[in-house]
Protein backbone atom coordinates (compact mmCIF):
# COMPACT_ATOMS: atom_id res chain seq x y z
CA UNK A 1 0.00 0.00 0.00
CA UNK A 2 2.83 2.23 0.70
CA UNK A 3 3.96 1.99 -2.91
CA UNK A 4 0.56 3.12 -4.25
CA UNK A 5 0.65 6.23 -2.07
CA UNK A 6 4.12 7.09 -3.28
CA UNK A 7 3.05 6.75 -6.93
CA UNK A 8 0.03 9.01 -6.43
CA UNK A 9 2.13 11.72 -4.78
CA UNK A 10 4.56 11.67 -7.74
CA UNK A 11 1.69 12.18 -10.15
CA UNK A 12 0.37 15.10 -8.19
CA UNK A 13 3.84 16.70 -8.15
CA UNK A 14 4.01 16.48 -11.94
CA UNK A 15 0.51 17.88 -12.33
CA UNK A 16 1.32 20.80 -10.09
CA UNK A 17 4.61 21.51 -11.86
CA UNK A 18 2.85 22.84 -15.03
CA UNK A 19 4.52 23.15 -18.43
CA UNK A 20 8.24 23.36 -18.92
CA UNK A 21 9.74 26.25 -20.88
CA UNK A 22 10.59 23.88 -23.74
CA UNK A 23 6.97 22.72 -24.01
CA UNK A 24 5.82 26.35 -24.15
CA UNK A 25 8.39 27.25 -26.82
CA UNK A 26 7.45 24.25 -28.97
CA UNK A 27 3.77 25.23 -28.68
CA UNK A 28 4.53 28.85 -29.66
CA UNK A 29 6.60 27.76 -32.66
CA UNK A 30 3.85 25.41 -33.83
CA UNK A 31 1.28 28.15 -33.43
CA UNK A 32 3.44 30.57 -35.45
CA UNK A 33 3.91 28.04 -38.27
CA UNK A 34 0.16 27.45 -38.48
CA UNK A 35 -0.56 31.21 -38.35
CA UNK A 36 1.95 31.91 -41.15
CA UNK A 37 0.37 29.18 -43.28
CA UNK A 38 -3.08 30.66 -42.77
CA UNK A 39 -1.77 34.15 -43.58
CA UNK A 40 -0.22 32.89 -46.81
CA UNK A 41 -3.46 31.18 -47.78
CA UNK A 42 -5.34 34.40 -47.08
CA UNK A 43 -2.89 36.38 -49.25
CA UNK A 44 -3.18 33.85 -52.09
CA UNK A 45 -6.97 33.93 -51.85
CA UNK A 46 -7.02 37.70 -51.96
CA UNK A 47 -4.71 37.75 -54.98
CA UNK A 48 -6.79 35.13 -56.82
CA UNK A 49 -9.96 37.08 -56.04
CA UNK A 50 -8.44 40.27 -57.47
CA UNK A 51 -7.30 38.48 -60.64
CA UNK A 52 -10.73 36.92 -61.08
CA UNK A 53 -12.43 40.30 -60.65
CA UNK A 54 -10.07 41.85 -63.21
CA UNK A 55 -10.68 38.98 -65.65
CA UNK A 56 -14.43 39.42 -65.28
CA UNK A 57 -14.11 43.17 -65.92
CA UNK A 58 -12.02 42.67 -69.07
CA UNK A 59 -14.53 40.09 -70.36
CA UNK A 60 -17.47 42.44 -69.84
CA UNK A 61 -15.66 45.37 -71.45
CA UNK A 62 -14.71 43.25 -74.47
CA UNK A 63 -18.30 42.05 -74.88
CA UNK A 64 -19.58 45.63 -74.75
CA UNK A 65 -17.30 46.72 -77.60
CA UNK A 66 -18.20 43.62 -79.60
CA UNK A 67 -21.88 44.57 -79.28
CA UNK A 68 -21.04 48.07 -80.54
CA UNK A 69 -19.24 46.62 -83.57
CA UNK A 70 -21.98 44.12 -84.35
CA UNK A 71 -24.63 46.87 -84.12
CA UNK A 72 -23.10 48.86 -86.99
CA UNK A 73 -24.91 48.67 -90.34
CA UNK A 74 -23.67 45.86 -92.58
CA UNK A 75 -26.19 44.51 -95.02
CA UNK A 76 -28.12 45.19 -98.21
CA UNK A 77 -30.51 48.03 -98.98
CA UNK A 78 -33.97 47.70 -100.57
CA UNK A 79 -32.43 47.54 -104.04
CA UNK A 80 -30.13 44.69 -103.02
CA UNK A 81 -27.01 46.85 -102.98
CA UNK A 82 -24.52 46.33 -100.15
CA UNK A 83 -24.20 49.05 -97.57
CA UNK A 84 -21.68 49.43 -94.77
CA UNK A 85 -21.33 51.90 -91.92
CA UNK A 86 -17.93 53.45 -92.52
CA UNK A 87 -18.35 56.62 -90.48
CA UNK A 88 -19.38 55.78 -86.89
CA UNK A 89 -16.80 56.67 -84.27
CA UNK A 90 -16.65 53.95 -81.61
CA UNK A 91 -13.76 55.56 -79.71
CA UNK A 92 -16.08 57.90 -77.81
CA UNK A 93 -18.50 57.08 -74.97
CA UNK A 94 -21.48 57.36 -77.33
CA UNK A 95 -21.08 56.39 -80.99
CA UNK A 96 -20.90 59.49 -83.18
CA UNK A 97 -20.06 60.34 -86.78
CA UNK A 98 -16.60 61.03 -88.11
CA UNK A 99 -15.06 57.66 -87.26
CA UNK A 100 -13.92 54.52 -89.02
CA UNK A 101 -17.09 52.46 -88.67
CA UNK A 102 -16.52 49.05 -90.19
CA UNK A 103 -13.53 50.04 -92.29
CA UNK A 104 -10.79 47.41 -92.06
CA UNK A 105 -8.28 48.17 -89.33
CA UNK A 106 -4.57 48.51 -89.99
CA UNK A 107 -2.29 45.59 -89.18
CA UNK A 108 -1.28 45.58 -85.54
CA UNK A 109 -4.44 47.25 -84.23
CA UNK A 110 -4.63 44.64 -81.45
CA UNK A 111 -1.01 45.09 -80.34
CA UNK A 112 -0.57 48.87 -80.57
CA UNK A 113 -2.80 51.82 -79.78
CA UNK A 114 -4.14 52.60 -83.24
CA UNK A 115 -6.23 55.75 -83.68
CA UNK A 116 -9.84 54.84 -84.39
CA UNK A 117 -9.43 51.32 -82.98
CA UNK A 118 -8.64 51.93 -79.31
CA UNK A 119 -10.27 53.46 -76.27
CA UNK A 120 -9.31 53.85 -72.62
CA UNK A 121 -11.41 52.99 -69.59
CA UNK A 122 -11.24 53.66 -65.86
CA UNK A 123 -11.50 51.04 -63.12
CA UNK A 124 -15.31 51.10 -63.43
CA UNK A 125 -15.29 50.73 -67.23
CA UNK A 126 -16.14 54.38 -67.92
CA UNK A 127 -14.58 56.01 -70.98
CA UNK A 128 -11.50 58.20 -70.45
CA UNK A 129 -10.41 60.92 -72.86
CA UNK A 130 -7.31 59.77 -74.78
CA UNK A 131 -5.51 62.91 -73.55
CA UNK A 132 -5.73 61.38 -70.03
CA UNK A 133 -4.96 57.80 -71.05
CA UNK A 134 -2.28 57.52 -68.34
CA UNK A 135 -5.19 57.42 -65.83
CA UNK A 136 -6.82 54.45 -67.56
CA UNK A 137 -7.21 51.11 -65.83
CA UNK A 138 -7.91 49.27 -69.10
CA UNK A 139 -6.91 49.61 -72.75
CA UNK A 140 -9.49 48.26 -75.20
CA UNK A 141 -8.41 47.63 -78.80
CA UNK A 142 -10.31 46.14 -81.69
CA UNK A 143 -9.69 45.05 -85.23
CA UNK A 144 -11.92 44.58 -88.24
CA UNK A 145 -10.66 42.26 -90.95
CA UNK A 146 -12.45 41.13 -94.11
CA UNK A 147 -12.56 37.34 -94.36
CA UNK A 148 -10.01 36.48 -97.08
CA UNK A 149 -12.32 33.97 -98.80
CA UNK A 150 -15.31 36.36 -98.85
CA UNK A 151 -14.00 39.90 -98.22
CA UNK A 152 -17.06 41.72 -99.57
CA UNK A 153 -19.60 39.98 -97.35
CA UNK A 154 -17.87 38.70 -94.20
CA UNK A 155 -15.96 40.56 -91.49
CA UNK A 156 -13.96 39.20 -88.57
CA UNK A 157 -14.13 41.27 -85.39
CA UNK A 158 -11.58 40.94 -82.60
CA UNK A 159 -11.67 42.87 -79.32
CA UNK A 160 -8.81 42.80 -76.83
CA UNK A 161 -8.99 44.36 -73.35
CA UNK A 162 -5.81 44.56 -71.29
CA UNK A 163 -5.34 45.88 -67.75
CA UNK A 164 -3.20 49.02 -68.06
CA UNK A 165 -0.56 47.60 -65.71
CA UNK A 166 0.07 44.74 -68.15
CA UNK A 167 -0.04 46.53 -71.51
CA UNK A 168 3.69 47.18 -71.94
CA UNK A 169 4.73 43.65 -71.02
CA UNK A 170 2.06 42.01 -73.15
CA UNK A 171 2.80 44.13 -76.21
CA UNK A 172 6.59 43.97 -75.92
CA UNK A 173 6.68 40.22 -75.51
CA UNK A 174 3.82 39.60 -77.94
CA UNK A 175 2.16 37.34 -75.41
CA UNK A 176 -1.20 37.34 -73.71
CA UNK A 177 -1.35 39.22 -70.41
CA UNK A 178 -2.65 37.28 -67.42
CA UNK A 179 -6.02 39.01 -66.97
CA UNK A 180 -6.59 40.20 -70.52
CA UNK A 181 -9.53 39.09 -72.63
CA UNK A 182 -9.66 38.66 -76.39
CA UNK A 183 -12.91 37.74 -78.11
CA UNK A 184 -13.75 37.08 -81.76
CA UNK A 185 -16.89 37.27 -83.84
CA UNK A 186 -17.83 37.00 -87.50
CA UNK A 187 -20.46 39.10 -89.23
CA UNK A 188 -21.82 38.11 -92.65
CA UNK A 189 -24.25 40.03 -94.76
CA UNK A 190 -26.77 37.94 -96.63
CA UNK A 191 -28.84 38.91 -99.62
CA UNK A 192 -32.49 39.70 -98.78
Amino acid sequence: MHSAGFESSRRSERAEAGFSIIEVLVSVVLLMVVALGVAQLFALGTSANFRARTQTSTSILAAQKMEDLRALAWGFDALGLPFTDVSTDLTTPLPTGGGNGLNPSPAGALTTDTAGYVDYLDIHGAWIDPANQDQAAYVRRWSITPLPTNPNNTLIFQVRVIPRTQVAGADAAGVRAMEETTIFSVKTRKAP
